[in-house]
Formats: C-alpha cells, structure tokens, sequence
C-alpha cells in the first residue's frame, strides 16, 4: 500500500513501500525504516517517486558518486562532464545500460525557474535520482544504495534526508539548500578560512626538484604559502612513512626546510590502497583488507581500473577498529613530527568500495565515514585536501574538495575542466573549499598550448577562486606566467567567494570584489561566437582584467562584450 506527502510548496512525493516512515519538515523529508522484514535492500531502494512535471528540453544538471562524473543536457539527452561516468568501464557504479543517475542532487532549469532535489544527508547511503517513463508519464525515482545490505544488521533504523526546493534565483535557492545540508553535516573549520595558495608540482617528484623551486618560491612568489610534496617520497603506496630513494634526506628534514623558508608543508597521500609489495601488505593481508564474498582480496582492478600506478592494489577494512588507530597513528605522525599542515588525500574513493568488511551491515559510504574520522584524529587542524573523493560521502570531513578531473595541460581538457568545477563551484566555502585544478600555464615537454585555451583556463580559476597551487616548475615560468600567477593573488586577497553564475549556460559569472570592483567572467563554450550585455547599477568604467587596459570612452551603466568561439574575457569595472 502506497501513501503520499505532500511539502509546504506543493510538491508530492508518492512512498510505495510500506516499511518506509516519511517526517515531513517544510520542503525536506526524512525517510526511516520501520517494517519487520529483514530481506535485503538493494541498490536502486526506492525511497519515493514524484511525476517530472517539467518540459523535455529543461536543462538539467545532477552530479555523479565520484569527483570524474556529471551529468547535464536533457531528459531525451543526457550528456557526460568529467572524464570518466559513474557508468564508464573505469568505475562500473552501475550498468551502461542503465538509467543515468544523478547523484546527489538533480537540479532542473526551466526558462528562468530552477527546481531542486537534493539528498541533504549521506551518513550511511548514497542517494540518487532516476528519469524512467511509466504509463506515458515521466518519473522521478528518489533512490538509495543500500548494497544488498539487510535491516537487521543496520546500526540505525534512519535512512537519508531529502529536500525538494523552487525558485527564480539559483543563488538563493543554492543558499537554502546547503543549509539544509549544514543542519545534517557541518563543515568543518577550513572551509570558511582563506584557501590554501601553493606549490604542487606532478606526480614522481624528488627532493632535488622541490629544493629548486623553494628557492624560486623564496625569490618571487611570496604569496605561494604552501609546498606540495607529491607523490614519489614514499617507498611504496601503503608505506608511508618510509622514504623513497627519490628523498634521501626523509621528509621531516625537507618539512624542516620549508618551515626556515616561511612556507608550510604540505603533503600528498592514498590512505585507503596499499600495494602488495609493501610492508603492510606483507604484515596484514590476512586481516586488514576488504574481501569478496568468497574471503579472496579485493583488488581495486576487479571492480574498476587500478587507482594507483599500474600495480595490484588492496583497499583497507576501516571497519576495523586497528586499521583505523593504524590510519590515526599515519596522519598524526606527519602532522605531529614532520610538521605537516595540509594533507592531499587521492584515491578516497576506494575506501568507499563495497566489498566484505570486518563488521556486518555496513555500506561502503558508512566504511568510507569510519575511516575519514579517524584520519581527522589524526590530522587535528591540518587541512585536508580530498582528490578523486567520493563527494556526498565526504560532506563534513574534509576542508577542500578537488571538484574537477583533468589532469595535463591539453587545449581540449583546459574547456572541459572549467565546465566541471563551474557546475560545482557553489559548493565553494558552504561545503567545502573548492579545488578545480593546478594552474598549469606554460606547456609541459613535446605539447603546444593554444594561447586562447590557456586564457580560458586562467579566466576559469580567476572565476572559481578557491585552492590555488601552481602546477609548473616555477623555474621554466615566463613572462605571461608569472603575470598571470601574480593577478590571480590579487584576486584572492580581495575575494575568496567563487563567482556566481545565474544559469546553467554558464556564460557569465559575476562577483562584486570589493566596494569599488566588480568582477564578470565571460565564456563560450559554442562554436560560433557571442554577444553578452553587461550591467551595472550605476555608470562605471570597464577594464580588461589581466592587462588593465580600459575598454570604453564613457562611463556607462551598460556594456556590450563579443566573446569568440571557445573562448573567454574577463572584465573589470572601476567605480
């Protein structure tokens, strides 16, 4: 026997399942299982339907479990952003064939109104939303993952939360809902600090290479605060606090010098792999890792690609309570006696893996969350930065938030990176800080940049604000590079808000910079080029941003700008 709820605004939402409760508060809905049944719950638990009443060309933006996947477009169009789906043959969430989730929130822009559901909680499962057509009529699924777990073996009866939220401005209603999320999980102190501004250079780096651009840092980047060490200082994932032969001095004495040069450590690591061949591995296969169901390991390529240099990986069992005192003892070392103050945490979405753990009835979300506080048990007030995370899952337990997956300095990726931290970028300091990516300027060896795709990029982390590390070696920067890095300080120590974009064409974003500055991003992501009409609320001077050059005659109240194909401005106005 079904049953309906109906929210302040009118919304209904039909509950099919009759050991499901529905507590109802304004326009959010909390679901919690009430029946006698044991039967285990599948991945696609249906929490409640609610008919699509929108046009089929509404546009509509959902975003995927891990940080490589969103999905925009239409109902009879989809499209992918991000590098890799939820449904791609890299991470196989769930079947090619199969419905598009939308993760987390499906938001629906119709003319110039935006409707919003959103999952407001994801303490134990990840919540999503399907399009399916029954009886001629368009359907909205309100699902769980609950990982064929079994009622009985739940630590909690409680489900997820959701909330159903309309209006004109996408603004408010972004405010309204993040929120509500803040009322399930609040941020944690980092998030509404100044972001992080450094150094990081790619993977394989030594200790020679980060020395040489100490010095530089020292020389003529001043408001570089941090140093990444990045992946290559350990002997192997999973070993990580032995040293590779790539820093023969250890980390604790490198930390120590980058301490003496008034910059702070910080420091790249996969907590939840580790590799056959290390000591952790060789010591505790038998008892730390995450099985299949017939007790053989779980390899991270049995259910997706590997994660982690083309070698066998193992996920961790954080449901044990040693492996989490192991993961606590890890990060407090590093922060404690190697004096490191921000941690870069990739590969988290393995821990989030489902897979036979220690403890019965656990999900891999509710396996991941363990796992995290304990390694902010460990990490105290460091920062930490999560890459390829699992993003739900990781509400309240991190400070920034990787939103973007492009990883070299490629004219094509330089666009599609800028689309997928822009449809995040309101997360920017209400979940989290933001990271959409290393500022990576001058091309690296046998590559050629196109000057306008390398302008798209500065204009999108001008735009985006939030982690700024510089991704080159500082001593190969030219002229345009250096430039670049010092107008993008500029803006930082002015702002630290994202600036805001008022419709999912993302064409034009705007942020008031300070009593005298306004800031408007100009982008086109078409292949033909566009006119966008500029206002403001009283006659203003307009400026090029990067070179200050003025562009009109007369101070005027409104401003026409032509932006070419693939291409972006950005413009300055003077008070």
């Amino acid at each position: 026997m079904s049953f309906s709820v109906t929210l302040e605004n009118g919304h209904n939402l039909r509950v099919r399942d009759i050991n499901l409760h529905a507590q109802v508060d304004i326009n959010e809905v909390t679901f919690v299982y009430q029946g006698l049944s044991n039967d285990s719950c599948s991945s696609g638990y249906v929490l409640a339907i609610t008919e699509f009443v929108f046009d089929h060309n509404a546009v509509l933006l959902g975003d995927g479990f891990q940080m490589s996947s969103q999905t925009t477009g239409t109902v009879d169009n989809p499209e992918d952003v991000g590098t890799h789906s939820d449904q791609s043959s890299l991470y196989q969430l769930y079947s090619a064939s199969s419905p598009k989730r939308y993760y987390n929130y499906l938001l629906v822009e119709e003319a110039t109104c935006f409707t919003l559901f959103g999952f407001t909680s994801c303490y134990r499962f990840a919540g999503y939303f399907e399009l399916v057509e029954v009886e001629q009529h368009q359907w909205i699924k309100i699902c769980i993952d609950a990982e064929e777990t079994c009622p009985q073996d739940w630590s909690s009866n409680q489900l997820e939360s959701i909330a159903i939220l309309k209006g004109d401005s996408l603004a408010e209603l972004i405010a309204e809902y993040t929120h509500l999320v803040s009322c399930h999980h609040s941020e944690k102190k980092g998030v509404k600090k100044d972001a992080p501004l450094g150094w990081c250079y790619p993977p394989d780096v030594s200790e020679s290479v980060v020395k040489d651009n100490l010095s530089q840092i020292e020389d003529g980047f001043e408001s570089l605060d941090y140093v990444m060490i990045d992946e290559g200082y350990q002997a192997c994932i999973g070993d990580w606090l032995i040293p590779s032969d790539q820093f023969p001095s250890g980390i604790k004495s490198l930390s120590k010098e980058i301490k003496r040069c008034g910059k702070k450590p910080a420091l790249w690591l996969a907590p939840f792999v580790v590799h056959e061949e290390s000591e952790v591995f060789r010591h505790h296969s038998d008892d730390w890792l995450v099985t299949h169901s017939d007790g053989s390991l779980l390899r991270v390529e049995d259910i997706a690609y590997e994660g982690g240099r083309s070698k066998s990986g193992y996920i961790l069992d954080t449901t044990n309570p040693d492996v989490q005192e192991h993961l606590t003892h890890i990060l407090a070392t590093m922060r404690k006696e190697w004096g490191i103050q921000l941690f870069k945490l990739d590969a988290l979405y393995w821990g989030s893996v489902r897979g036979c753990r220690q403890q019965d009835g656990i999900t891999g979300v509710e396996a991941y969350r363990l796992g995290m506080e304990a390694i902010n048990d460990g990490v105290g007030n460091a920062l930490i930065l999560a890459c390829n995370a699992p993003l739900w899952p990781s509400l309240g337990m991190v400070d920034a938030m990787r939103v973007s997956s492009r990883r070299d300095s490629d004219n094509k990726c330089f666009i599609e990176d800028a689309r997928e931290a822009f449809f995040r970028s309101w997360q920017h300091r209400r979940l989290w800080l933001i990271a959409p990516g290393r500022a990576t300027l001058i091309p690296l060896s046998n590559t050629l940049l196109d000057q306008t795709h390398v302008e798209f990029h500065r204009n999108a982390l001008l735009a985006c604000g939030g982690v700024l590390m510089s991704g080159d070696p500082l001593t190969k920067l030219n002229h345009f590079a250096k430039s670049t890095l010092s107008r993008l300080f500029v803006r930082h120590k002015h702002n630290q808000n994202s600036a805001r974009f008022s419709s999912l064409s993302l064409d034009h974003a705007y942020l008031r910079m300070n009593d005298r500055n306004d800031l408007h991003c100009l982008f086109n992501f078409q292949a033909c080029k566009q006119t966008i009409c500029l206002t403001s609320t009283k006659p203003v001077d307009w400026h090029d941003y990067w070179s200050g050059k003025k562009l009109n005659e007369q101070r005027t109240d409104v401003f026409e700008v032509e932006v070419k194909a693939l291409s972006s401005k950005a413009i300055l106005t003077k008070r």
